[in-house]
């Protein structure tokens, strides 16, 4: 992946989150934020080659807003310098998080689309993230701030007149980003993440944008189904807190 894919893919990325406030210091991105979400809190560099040399203003930044620093570093050669530094003043990686891109076309066909695809998210839709299993202070701040995404399609499936299953497919800056994949604790193992995910690829080929990308955590079986239906690693992560 060439340098202007990778800095397109951070800013649609913290974009499609809504931070309230996002700063660019020294060749980095920094969004401001107080809730949850790891992407919308944390500096990212819009390259993979970067020096350490504005950790101090990034530092400062959040700090000066009564925020805790905290930044999202890719595992590559050429950042090796900022991780060194993140460690010797003390902050610790975590949460190893792979992003992973496919072409919209591949994506459409992993299974059929038939699920409702929603302009703006209705009260059900955003039940899911609240129902059993999840955590509903961090479902409730990925809700505000999915909604709050500048250019985003909903997707949901219903049974019996129950939402069951939802995600979000952002568009902007040349991808689709799809996020916020949650299926009703009892109704996992049913293939609906697999038709949300091929709505979002036809979404995405309807829109003439030919790419998607979307971030896993290291260890989560859901790669499986990822795989399948055409993604493939583009690079690794931490957080670094």
């Amino acid at each position: 992946m060439d340098p202007a894919d990778i800095e397109s893919l951070e800013r649609a990325t913290v974009e499609a989150v809504a931070p309230p406030q996002v700063l660019e210091i020294g060749g980095w991105l920094v969004p401001l934020d107080d809730g949850t979400i790891g992407r919308a809190k944390s500096a990212v560099p819009l390259r993979h080659d970067l020096d350490a040399s504005a950790l101090d203003e990034i530092e400062a930044a959040y700090r000066g807003r009564g925020l805790k620093p905290a930044f999202r570093v890719a595992d590559v050669p050429g950042l090796a310098a900022v991780v060194t530094e993140l460690s010797r003043r003390g902050y610790v990686g975590e949460k190893p998080t792979l992003v992973m891109t496919a072409p919209a076309e591949r994506v459409a066909q992993v299974a059929v689309p038939f699920a409702d695809l929603l302009d703006h998210p209705d009260e059900a839709w955003g039940a899911v993230f609240l129902g059993e299993g999840f955590d509903p202070v961090d479902g409730a701040h990925r809700v505000r701030r999915l909604t709050d995404a500048p250019d985003a399609l909903y997707g949901a499936i219903r049974e019996g007149g129950r939402t069951v299953a939802v995600g979000v497919v952002s568009f902007g800056h040349g991808w689709a980003g799809v996020h916020g994949m949650r299926t009703a604790v009892d109704r996992r193992g049913s293939g609906f993440a697999s038709r949300l995910l091929a709505l979002f690829g036809a979404a995405a080929e309807a829109r003439q944008v030919n790419r998607i990308f979307l971030q896993v955590e290291g260890g989560n079986p859901a790669q499986n189904l990822y795989k399948r239906a055409g993604f493939e690693e583009a690079w690794r992560y931490q957080y670094w807190r």
